[in-house]
């Protein structure tokens, strides 16, 4: 498989490429090119000189390549499923998910598009001003690098590039080196859409060369970016270096909290499907299971027989529940953390296997509190750490004890308390009721402390990759 650079299909320029297996048999899937700084560059130029154009399209043209787009999608729905599957170990049933959300996504970025209106600050407001007007809009800032994880690359797909599109920027689309694939599928179905040339490209290889060379690079006005706090870090530094800005959407270790008051079996549904959803690679899943005393031990004995039923097996196969994880090498560095959280006092109550790219639903229970899952230890992986727990105050305490802030969730019937734990925990989002694994397209998703900078969303991406123009009509109002 190729990139998309300029009109055309491309290799690199140096003609290496880089392997993608399945991570369920270790089968060769595919290759993708390895860009080198040279195809970056003409990549950039390309987009550069395209969105000069594509901003002054207007927004119900925009919306029509958008839908046609969809239309695309529609027709080839069963191939770029069973691509994200093949090259991502993601089972079938969850791909569909996935698959559907594109629909959802860019229906909903299209017609906020269509509602961005300008605003006028009128005459007379202030002493001084009162014949003149301001009318504020939002202007495309230009190229945007948009960098997509390998966990749910689809929807992010979405949420990153259909709002840059819409408001008239350019993209550079940067897939995960693991599961490209899919993505640059969509990419050229984009192009086959009708957005221009050098609108949409998207440049395969290492992050290590073309995720920081996009970041550093001075011709890009923003990087949106999915991916770990490490990588975040790293990234909104060389942005700095050129001022541009930086939207970054980073890991998390989201508390999942069951208040003595719990609906028992509604907290042990959504543990199971939040934790062990796309075998637990997902930022916003619940990660720390801090359960009440009183409520513990029945707990544990019924979120074990529920992850019991979660059939492992070939991620094409429509019965499949649990499949691997992205690679052999992320396997073994959750199997390490595993490990390492049985060291520190927890106990291994279902699983704690690895085979190959696989790794066992685990549950651990009796973790305690100074262990480091319970607090900067992120594992994107199935594993279920339960801690128990007697007052309010002390979990508070340890839910916020943790560099991240992505999300949390408590489950009570006391709505009293869920609106004091709604204030008081630490992070960008918290559900009631219900797992931390929770993100509409529409709302405005972010993180505090190291999860991330800035939202995406309908409801802010928009605000993300645009910037305000103010047009001053000077001495325009003569009562």
């Amino acid at each position: 498989m190729k990139m998309i650079i300029g009109d055309r299909f491309a290799d690199s320029s140096s003609g290496e490429v880089i392997e993608v297996t399945n991570p369920y048999d270790g089968t060769l899937v595919d290759t993708v090119p390895a860009a080198s700084k040279d195809d970056i560059d003409r990549a950039v130029a390309e987009a550069v000189s395209a969105q000069k154009e594509w901003r002054k399209t207007p927004v119900y043209r925009r919306v029509e390549l958008a839908r046609r787009f969809l239309e695309l999608v529609e027709e080839n729905k069963e191939d770029l499923a069973r691509t994200l599957s093949l090259e991502s170990g993601k089972n079938i049933t969850e791909v569909g998910v996935e698959m559907r959300n594109i629909f959802t996504a860019w229906n909903a970025f299209s017609e906020k598009a269509k509602h961005l209106y300008d605003t006028v600050i009128p005459a007379g407001l202030e002493t001084g001003h009162d014949n003149n007007v301001v009318i504020t809009r939002r202007e495309p800032l230009g190229v945007v690098a948009c960098i997509i994880p390998f966990n749910f690359p689809c929807n992010l797909f979405n949420q990153k590039v259909a709002p840059a599109l819409l408001s008239g920027n350019a993209v550079i689309v940067k897939p995960a080196s693991y599961n490209p694939l899919t993505v640059v599928k969509l990419c050229g179905l984009l192009r086959e859409a009708g957005f221009p040339a050098g609108v949409v490209q998207v440049i395969t290889g290492r992050g290590s060369v073309v995720g920081d060379y996009l970041c550093e690079h001075k011709d890009i006005a923003a990087v949106s970016l999915t991916g770990s706090t490490e990588v975040g870090i790293e990234v909104a530094g060389k942005c700095a270096k050129t001022l541009k800005t930086a939207a970054l959407e980073l890991g998390g270790n989201d508390a999942f909290i069951v208040l003595e008051d719990a609906d028992l079996e509604l907290a042990v549904a959504e543990a199971a499907g939040g934790r062990f959803f796309n075998a637990g690679q997902i930022c916003c899943a619940p990660k720390r299971f801090l359960v009440h005393r009183s409520l513990h031990d029945s707990f544990v004995e019924k979120v074990t027989e529920k992850v019991k039923t979660l059939k492992p097996g070939d991620p094409l196969d429509p019965e499949t529940r649990i499949g691997t994880v992205i690679s052999e090498k992320a396997a073994e560095e959750v199997e390490r953390q595993i490990e390492l959280t049985v060291s520190q006092g927890g106990r291994i109550v279902l699983g704690g296997h690895r085979y190959g790219a696989f790794v066992e639903p685990t549950i651990i229970d009796d973790v305690p509190f100074s262990a480091d899952i319970m607090h900067d230890m992120e594992v994107f992986g199935p594993v279920m750490p339960i801690s128990v727990f007697d007052d309010e105050d002390e979990v508070l305490s340890l839910a916020n004890d943790t560099m991240y802030g992505l999300g949390g969730s408590v489950f009570t019937r006391d709505m009293k308390k869920a609106s004091r734990f709604a204030g008081e925990l630490d992070c960008g989002s918290v559900v009631i009721n219900g797992s931390s694994y929770f993100r509409s397209f529409e709302m405005p998703f972010g993180g505090r402390k190291l999860s991330g900078v800035g939202c995406e969303g309908v409801y802010s991406t928009f605000d993300e990759l645009t910037s305000i123009k103010c047009i001053t009509l000077k001495g325009i109002m003569n009562y």
